[in-house]
């Protein structure tokens, strides 16, 4: 007796699916960039002011030239 869904088509698209490692593609993008958002004297509407890492979102706000900071991870265009 089958086992409805561990046979035919599907089974065997998943199958050849592991085959060709479609479940690798995931690990071979790379991880998403968390960007600094914040206003500026310059720009007082919310925009993206760095990387962190190439900014630091503490520094910025200690010293005054960012306010309404926040951290959010870049979203794939």
């Amino acid at each position: 007796m089958g086992k409805g869904y561990a046979e035919g088509p599907a089974a065997e698209e998943a199958e050849a699916a592991r085959e060709r490692g479609d479940h690798l593609a995931i690990a071979d993008r790379p991880p998403p960039k968390r960007m600094v958002w914040g206003c500026t004297a310059e720009d007082p509407e919310p925009h993206v002011i760095g990387e962190v890492g190439q900014v630091d979102p503490d520094e910025l706000f200690a010293s005054g030239r960012a306010w309404g900071i926040h951290v959010e991870l870049e979203t794939p265009a």
